[in-house]
């Protein structure tokens, strides 16, 4: 009887034994690459699928926070084969974001951000030298002292903001949309935009619905790339019309606007733009620098206003809703204005440090309901161990940022509006957390733009309040309708509903608004 040799057995038996040999060598490497150490804890994850669903919840914000709740401040969801943590404590925040921000500022590259267009968008970028020149070009002009010479810009433009609430104050999200649009416009590219029907603002608005595409788990292809290559006629496939629409206005934007500004630099219309400004420092002598340097002034200006607009937008309203739900909040801001600015003029950037409720009232309505729920979310570039848990390189990190802003060690009471928490003897309490350190990024990453985005808000805010008084909206009958603030799910969120009831405080009020419009787009550089 002969013995059965490798060459006499049938192929199929070797299949299994290549799979242990695979398994047992892939365990040895993760042992020897983790050193032992676990995953942080999470929910259990179904297999190849992870856990999609959780991504999927609405209000992630809060299904994010009650996993931490159970788990701890550190929580591993993994989703299609992608690595996800849910950093859920301001410990762990400043831990892994800021103090070891050399390996966690890098961006995930998704798929979602060609397709919608956003490659130019510097916020997005991978942590690289051609992201560090974007972000040298932008801080040049938004550090605080340069912030500074809009501010003429920021007045003007709530001066007209002021106006359209007053002729109709029906349709607020539209004016709050063209108010900063026009004035975000008026300093980037150096032209007015039209009140009505400009196609800059029509094709930029298109641009900012692309955001839908970042909800954190709503097209499958942010994990299944291979989905971007299937035709729009496929069943299924009706995700490749939104992203081509998004990806043609923002492609719009980028160039046709910056063509707009070069054609105002012929007769120094928009020379004083920051387009303008950047524009005229490229050395045409080198073509190819030349090139590169057009598509980072290019990158810079879409990313401003996407940037600068759609965040502000979302907490001004948010700011009325609470005023509309907190009415003794409205009254105290409007007394301290009455005091301090008095019936005759409008309240102006000079007045700040004399105006500490209103001070108060920007950061809580950065706090409240904050425009960036996880900000973006980070990626670390290497193995990272932290608190006895292994995280491996490649790990998308969510910063839960409104579980931060809402936590009530820090902030008692969050879900209520209170400028108070940030007071102490009639000032700003430094032993409070302001929620600047949450709300405008991590690390390295912290946006370039916060500067501009508090001094537009503060403006709008102590303007708004001290000709406007803001109640609910009213039903058919006249009575006060109950509010609710309810957020939307998406990467930049907004109230769902913000209507509100806006009447002049008074006559003189009313004249002090139309005395101060300006008659012609809102004007230039100071």
């Amino acid at each position: 009887m002969t013995a059965l040799t490798f060459s006499d057995m049938p192929p199929w038996v070797f299949v299994p034994i290549f799979l242990a040999v695979t398994y047992v060598l892939s365990h040895a490497r993760w042992l020897q690459r983790t050193r032992g150490r676990p995953l942080p804890p999470g929910p259990k994850a179904i297999p190849f699928i992870g856990n999609v669903a959780h991504m999927r919840k609405l209000q992630p914000w809060l299904a994010h926070r009650e996993l931490c709740e159970k788990y701890g401040e550190l929580v591993y969801i993994p989703v299609m084969g992608q690595s996800i943590a849910i950093l859920g404590s301001p410990r762990v925040l400043s831990d892994l974001l800021e103090k070891r921000s050399a390996v966690t500022s890098d961006h995930p590259q998704s798929p979602l951000i060609p397709l919608a267009g956003q490659n130019g968008n510097f916020s997005l970028m991978a942590y690289t030298p051609w992201w560090r020149r974007h972000r040298r070009a932008f801080w040049q002009y938004f550090f605080p002292a340069a912030s500074e010479q809009y501010r003429p810009i920021q007045c003007k433009s709530t001066q007209v903001f002021l106006r359209k609430l007053l002729d109709d104050p029906t349709h607020l999200v539209d004016h709050i949309r063209y108010s900063f649009t026009s004035s975000i416009v008026k300093i980037i590219y150096g032209f007015d935009v039209a009140e009505k029907n400009d196609k800059c603002v029509m094709m930029m608005e298109k641009a900012l619905e692309g955001g839908e595409a970042f909800v954190p788990g709503k097209y499958y292809v942010e994990f299944l790339p291979f989905l971007r290559h299937i035709p729009g006629w496929v069943p299924g496939a009706g995700f490749q019309k939104d992203f081509a629409r998004w990806r043609n206005a923002a492609q719009w934007v980028r160039n046709a606007m910056v063509e707009k500004t070069q054609e105002g630099m012929t007769d120094g219309s928009t020379s004083q733009s920051v387009v303008a400004q950047l524009i005229g420092r490229i050395d045409e002598k080198d073509s190819t620098k030349a090139s590169e340097e057009l598509d980072i002034v290019k990158n810079v200006a879409l990313t401003s206003y996407e940037g600068g607009a759609d965040t502000t937008y979302s907490t001004l309203q948010t700011f009325f809703v609470a005023m509309a739900m907190f009415p003794d909040v409205q009254k105290k801001a409007q007394a301290e204005l009455d005091a301090v600015v008095g019936p005759d003029r409008l309240p102006d950037h000079s007045d700040r440090a004399d105006l500490p409720y209103i001070n108060a009232l920007v950061k809580e309505a950065v706090r409240w309901a904050p425009a960036l729920p996880f900000s973006i979310p980070h990626r670390s570039i290497q193995d990272i161990v932290y608190d006895g848990y292994f995280i491996p390189s490649g790990t998308i990190l969510i910063p839960n940022t409104w579980a931060c802003l809402h936590d009530p060690e820090a902030y008692p009471d969050p879900e209520r509006f209170m400028p108070e928490r940030f007071l102490k003897g009639g000032k700003l309490d430094p032993d409070v957390c302001d929620p600047g350190r949450f709300a405008f990024g991590y690390g390295r990453r912290l946006c370039p733009g916060r500067y501009f985005a508090d001094a537009s808000l503060f403006i709008n805010i102590a303007m708004i309040l001290h000709v406007f008084n803001i109640d609910p909206p009213l039903d058919e009958d006249g009575r006060a309708v109950p509010m609710e603030l309810k957020m939307t799910s998406s990467i930049v969120s907004y109230p769902e509903d913000c209507r509100c009831t806006i009447t002049p405080r008074s006559e003189q009020a009313r004249q002090l608004i139309l005395a101060n419009t300006p008659h012609v787009g809102i004007g230039t550089h100071a």
